[in-house]
């Protein structure tokens, strides 16, 4: 069986050798292919471990020999056409859990940076502006998870350890969650911070909007390291605006990536932005290599 990563990373070559990962029987093709060179990259591999390249129907009728595509993250279908490959009988599989941890902590992260307004003073500070905020103490407070998957379990559980009271929304029950379950509405007026974890899909598009928002504690922070398009933006920045729910927005994920450098975002004061880097940690890098390929000789 051959089996081609075929857009490993410089940082992933180097993770994969300084951590002793077994790659003998796996060809490595290290930087992104052109699309022009993207068959002659596959070539006559069975298996391929994708991680960000995109792979549609005719390229895979270019690559007879695929059987297998493992993509290297839960999204798969942002970059391979799922159809095509079942069409023509090329199982494609993901990779789950590998950085349910590391994205639960930059969330929490995200929420302490904005619940004390360290992004906005490093900023003021950075042009000669010495203006201490005032913040919120999180011990007591209450954290409304939105989303009950592995990521949103780990949130609630380091939320818990700060103190802080936990409510749980999930779109189907959690019986070993009853204790902190709750419904939309309950969620959305008593939480302190309200985090995002749910996955995108047609039913959570735009979940988040104004009607939404209007529920929403005053004063609130709304963190989503999930997927931009849960929450509608042109909505959200209008409660930014306003002043009567959302007061801070901590976002890690957004419609269009990388961020439009024209993006309103960009000019609010009382939002807070990483570039999609919940997920990039040594940590979770490690678990989802090793995951990927024991998952590619297993296809």
């Amino acid at each position: 069986m051959t089996i081609r990563f075929i857009d490993c990373s410089p940082f992933i070559e180097a993770l994969i050798r300084e951590n002793g990962i077994d790659v003998s029987d796996v060809t490595i093709h290290v930087g992104d292919p052109s699309a022009e060179d993207l068959a002659k990259v596959i070539g006559g591999a069975r298996v391929v471990i994708n991680g960000h390249t995109v792979i549609d129907g005719p390229m895979m009728e270019r690559c007879p020999d695929l059987r297998s595509i493992v993509f290297l993250g839960t999204g798969a279908a942002s970059y391979i056409d799922v159809a095509a490959a079942a069409r023509l009988g090329i199982a494609v599989h993901t990779v789950k859990g590998y950085g349910d941890r590391s994205i639960a902590e930059h969330a929490f992260a995200l929420a302490l940076a904005a619940a004390r307004n360290i992004p906005r003073m490093d900023r003021d500070l950075r042009v000669g502006i010495w203006n201490p905020l005032e913040g919120m103490e999180l011990k007591s407070r209450t954290m409304g998870v939105i989303g009950a998957g592995g990521i949103g379990t780990e949130m609630a559980a380091i939320a818990r350890g700060f103190g802080m009271r936990v409510l749980l929304w999930n779109r189907t029950p959690r019986p070993e969650l009853a204790d902190i379950q709750t419904d939309l509405e309950t969620l959305l007026g008593e939480s302190d911070i309200v985090s995002l974890h749910l996955s995108l899909s047609e039913e959570t598009r735009g979940f988040l909007a104004a009607p939404q928002f209007a529920l929403m504690k005053r004063g609130a922070i709304l963190v989503n390291t999930a997927r931009g398009a849960i929450v509608n933006q042109a909505d959200l920045l209008a409660a930014l605006a306003s002043g009567e729910t959302v007061a801070h927005a901590a976002l890690d994920v957004f419609d269009t990536e990388p961020l439009d450098p024209a993006s309103p975002l960009l000019a609010q004061p009382n939002v807070t932005l990483s570039a999609h880097a919940a997920f990039k940690t040594r940590e979770a890098a490690d678990r989802l290599v090793r995951t990927g390929i024991e998952l590619a000789r297993r296809s």
